[in-house]
């Protein structure tokens, strides 16, 4: 699973991405400063089963704190958006490339319109944050039609099957099914799209464009009153998305201060505890960020767009595998080492192939190991499920 997080420029996209992953990337108060996308490791956050049960877990990929299991998955941060993007502007083509592969995109706001089209800065309040937003989709709805039209325009009108358009448009992660939706809601005839004009391909692009990469809002610079506001507007304004008040700077706070063992942090949550001896800069930060953000708005707003996106948005489900159904642990003794992301709807065979593919194509049943039921490869897995793997010997 890849997200994207996107956004015009200097909006606070790399700040997001460094406070969801600690990761190093450059940030700064003007446009560009992401030029080369950055890759890292993001968590979403769940309870830990073993902890429920009074158990201590032995966490392998997923680290667990106080409870909680952060389960992994790749975050990418790429070059800020401007308007023309699709023609090439700025790092347009850059941009959107990067895109490609991404499952869903978090679109970083600034929701205290800080800044202006291209990212400059400009006094808060005078921006509306809803012009980023439809800007943002135009341009990834335009860049969708103009590698349509590149593909399947042509002067003679031959037919082309769905099988050949899906291949062309793997590349976007576009699947045969999302096609078919789009075709079908679109009442389109597939089979004639040699001879759609520009309208009928950009209106294909933007159903493409919702089924494929589905998009969570990020109001970002909520520490700022005026973004609190904007926000408020926005959900009204645009009740399809889900749209979540953040300040990715303050999270960024909190989770630097953590690392450094100032003050103990777990990510998503409403407070933090001073265990360490910060310096007057750093204590003014910290109350800066209780005052302002956890007590106005409940939480940085960053590990619950994480969350969101991937279990609300993607609707992907955590699930931990073991080797012993009554201990549950691995073959080394270890309680619930580890913690998968999949699909809602996966099987446990779908379980036993993302573990590894030997485990797949031996595997002849699984056990849940909160009913200790025996279950076939066609049982479709829940959130939270234990589930040991049955194999060949």
């Amino acid at each position: 699973m890849l997200i994207g997080v996107v956004g015009k420029a200097n909006v606070g996209k790399s700040t997001f991405f460094r406070a969801a992953t600690l990761a190093p990337a450059e940030i700064g108060p003007y446009p560009f400063v992401t030029i080369k996308p950055n890759r890292a490791i993001a968590y979403v956050k769940v309870k830990c089963p073993a902890c429920e049960k009074g158990l201590k877990c032995n966490p392998g990929n997923s680290p667990c704190i106080d409870g909680f299991r952060f389960v992994p998955f790749e975050l990418i941060d790429v070059a800020g958006l401007i308007p023309g993007a699709h023609e090439g502007l700025g790092l347009g083509n850059q941009f959107l490339d990067d895109l490609r592969q991404a499952d869903a995109l978090i679109h970083v706001v600034d929701a205290a319109g800080a800044t202006d089209e291209k990212g400059n800065p400009i006094p808060p309040g005078s921006r509306n944050p809803k012009e980023d937003i439809v800007f943002l989709n135009e341009e990834i709805d335009f860049w969708i039609q103009n590698i349509l039209i590149k593909h399947f325009r042509t002067k003679h009108n031959q037919k082309i099957s769905l099988n050949e358009i899906a291949e062309k448009l793997s590349g976007l992660k576009i699947t045969k099914e999302q096609i078919q939706k789009a075709t079908k809601e679109l009442n389109y005839d597939l089979s004639k799209i040699r001879e759609w004009s520009d309208e009928q391909f950009l209106e294909f692009a933007i159903a493409l464009r919702v089924k494929s990469k589905p998009i969570l809002i990020a109001a970002n610079k909520c520490d700022i009153p005026i973004a609190r506001e904007n926000t408020e507007k926005l959900k009204k304004e645009f009740p399809e998305y889900n749209t979540i008040p953040t300040s990715a700077e303050s999270e960024l706070v909190l989770r630097e201060a953590n690392e450094k063992k100032i003050i103990h942090y777990i990510p998503g949550e409403s407070e933090f505890k001073i265990i360490g001896n910060p310096n007057e800069k750093q204590k003014q930060a910290l109350e800066f960020v209780r005052n302002h953000v956890l007590k106005t708005i409940g939480n940085t707003g960053v590990q619950q767009a994480l969350n969101s996106v991937v279990f609300n948005l993607l609707n992907y489900i955590a699930v931990f595998p073991v080797e012993d159904e009554n201990k549950l642990t691995d073959g080394k003794g270890r309680i619930l080492p580890d913690a998968y992301l999949l699909p809602k709807g996966a099987t446990a065979l779908d379980l036993a192939y993302k573990i590894h593919s030997d485990i797949g194509d031996n595997f002849i049943g699984a056990i849940d190991c909160k009913t200790k039921r025996k279950i076939g490869k066609d049982t479709e897995l829940k959130n939270g499920d234990i589930i040991k793997i049955l194999t060949r010997r």
